[in-house]
Formats: structure tokens, sequence, C-alpha cells
């Protein structure tokens, strides 16, 4: 810390120039590696939202086809009411037979923290990688 002599005759404390740029630039430097990592943990928060649902409806269609024999077409026919994913929308059940496959898409709505549109596929085997858009840092630990 440097000390300035004032028009009294006193000294004042204060810091120059140089060194509040450097601080400055260190900071900025911190925030741009900090800022894209908190994005990222915030987008994985919300994409953790569509696994939680997804893996609901899992069981619920499986809860149907032991009772049934066959899978649920709507979700209205499933034992569990689930809200709805705040950050997602829920396309329709699709399946080539009913008794052993279905499928369930949801899309990100809005934005996504500079990952774009991206989707997440979940069928009765659980999270379906090679139909899904998800970026690989957004997968929650499963």
């Amino acid at each position: 810390m440097k000390t300035f002599k004032n028009t009294a005759g006193g000294q004042q404390a204060g810091f120059s120039l140089v060194e509040l740029t450097i601080v400055v630039v260190i900071l900025g430097v911190l925030a741009m590696m900090a800022v894209p990592r908190y994005q990222t943990a915030v987008e994985r928060a919300k994409a953790s939202e569509a696994y939680t649902y997804l893996a609901q409806i899992e069981g619920a269609q499986e809860r149907h086809n032991a009772r049934t024999g066959e899978y649920a077409k709507q979700l209205g026919r499933l034992d569990i009411k689930v809200k709805k994913p705040n950050h997602f929308t829920v396309g329709n059940f699709t399946s080539y037979n009913w008794q052993t496959q279905w499928e369930l898409r949801l899309t990100r709505a809005g934005a996504s923290s500079g990952f774009g549109a991206y989707t997440v596929t979940w069928n009765q085997d659980g999270f379906v990688r090679s139909r899904s858009s998800i970026h690989t840092d957004l997968i929650p630990v499963l």
C-alpha cells in the first residue's frame, strides 16, 4: 500500500492505478472461468428434472403393464399424477408393440444456457442415449 502526502501535510493511504487495474483484471479472469461452470450447473439441475419425471413414468408404465399386459398409450391411463416439467415439453408415447415396448421424449423448452434445444428420450429400459440429443455435460449420474 502506498502512502501519499496530502496538501495539509498529513499522509493519506491508497492504492495506485496499476494495483487497482491488476485486481480488476484478476477478477475478470476469475469471472470468465466461473460463469460457464455456473451456467452448466444450472442447466444440469434443469435437465435432472426430465430424468426424475421420466423415471417416475417408467415405474408407472411397468405397473400398468403388470396389470393389463401392455404399456399405456396415454399419460392419463397411468396410476400416478405427475406434475409436468417446468423446463420441458412432454411428447406422446410411441411404440410399434405396446405389449413389449414404449418410448417418451421430452424437449427442452426455452433458453438453455447456450446448450440449445435438446431432447431426453426414455423407454421401458430407461434413458436412451442414442435417441437423445442432450449434451454429455448435462447428463446426471444415474
